[in-house]
């Protein structure tokens, strides 16, 4: 399975992230139409401020399918941080490095920007996640049941300092 990764938007993007996330989150989660529709509108604002020099999108492909994606929204959280958003992987394509190799893209993207901080919105139970968001150096900041989504779930805020950096003479 060779699996690449590129940045940048390209034809098929908005509605092949919001179906890997629709079908995940159905299974997982439960979550329906509302749930895609947030998805798909949230997707299509963001990529048309790509050439924001504080946004960047990355996608996984495989024989020319895109079977992964993340974002950096540098403009939505305000106060100097990213906002790591659309982190999905196919079936297929989960625990052979791909997600890892979209983190390190994102995370390096996030570094030469020069954010305060990284979050990311997640849900408890997607624990192969959350391993990698903390060996990424993410640590969980809050916690909290929400049913925004139609389905209660519990709610996870983590966050990643900017890694600080001391100077040598």
């Amino acid at each position: 399975m060779v699996v690449s990764v590129s940045s940048g938007y390209r034809p098929g993007l908005v509605g092949r992230i919001t179906e890997m996330h629709a079908v995940f989150y159905a299974r997982h989660s439960g979550f329906g139409q509302f749930f895609e529709s947030q998805v798909a509108s949230g997707v299509a604002e963001f990529v048309g401020r790509l050439d924001q020099p504080c946004n960047g999108i990355w996608r996984a492909t495989q024989n020319d399918r895109i079977v992964g994606s993340i974002a950096i929204d540098g403009q939505d959280l305000g106060d100097g941080q990213a906002h790591l958003r659309w982190f999905i992987l196919d079936d297929g394509c989960r625990g052979a490095g791909a997600g890892r190799r979209l983190m390190q893209e994102a995370i390096a993207f996030c570094d030469r920007c020069g954010f305060a901080a990284i979050q990311l919105w997640t849900f408890k139970g997607l624990d192969a996640a959350r391993r990698l968001y903390e060996s990424f150096g993410f640590e969980l900041a809050d916690e909290k049941a929400g049913n925004q989504w139609g389905n209660t779930v519990t709610e996870q805020r983590f966050v990643r300092a900017a890694p600080s950096f001391t100077q040598r003479s």
